[in-house]
């Protein structure tokens, strides 16, 4: 799948930045003045790119949700008819380690303050996840056909939450490398996948 390359624009760096001090110091201990230190302009500059806190949230947990998503799709048209379940599992699989790798901010960031968000937004993100869950279930049925639907939708949740145990697997530095990270994580994925769908 094609990686972006061009420079983050001043927005995309205000939401990182927030993301990250949002994830270390709770949303409510962290100040628009802190987030713009961080980015290099005065917190008053902020509002210029957002109407506030609450609006860069719901940006970064909706938009996460979405790029989820998009991403999915995107990999499932790239395998294309030509490519066998087994290999569009393989790159769904991929792409939620490559998030769950680089992007442990926004997990932390979701697991605490999603309750924060306002109803409209929050159930905006339950409908995305939703389907980012019902395409991982059709492409799991399609490599497992004797697996009902329901212990496929368990499977799937079950292995988002173990890529998503990322930040509790330490700092960045104490990890054994990220393509060995990858790597043990894609396989305990398949493993997961493999027992669910075995017919015993």
């Amino acid at each position: 799948m094609a990686t972006r390359t061009d420079a983050p624009t001043r927005r995309e760096q205000i939401l990182k930045e927030a993301a990250r001090l949002f994830a270390e110091r709770g949303f409510h201990g962290v100040g628009v003045d802190e987030i713009g230190a961080a980015v290099g302009i005065s917190g008053p500059g902020l509002y210029r790119h957002f109407a506030g806190k609450d609006a860069m949230l719901a940006e970064l947990l909706v938009g996460i949700s979405g790029q989820l998503l998009t991403g999915a799709k995107l990999r499932l048209a790239e395998a294309g008819a030509g490519a066998g379940p087994e290999a569009v599992l393989d790159s769904l699989i991929e792409g939620h380690i490559d998030f769950a790798l680089d992007d442990r901010p926004l997990i932390t960031l979701h697991d605490r303050e999603l309750d924060r968000l306002r109803d409209s937004d929050r159930k905006l993100v339950r409908q995305l996840q939703r389907q980012y869950v019902e395409l991982w279930v059709e492409v799991l049925r399609a490599v497992y056909p004797a697996l009902a639907e329901p212990a496929a939708r368990s499977a799937v949740h079950s292995v988002f939450g173990l890529l998503n145990s990322t930040p509790h697997l330490g700092r960045p530095g104490s990890l054994p490398g990220r393509q060995t990270t990858a790597t043990l994580l894609h396989r305990m994925a398949r493993g997961a996948f493999a027992a669910a769908g075995r017919d015993d």
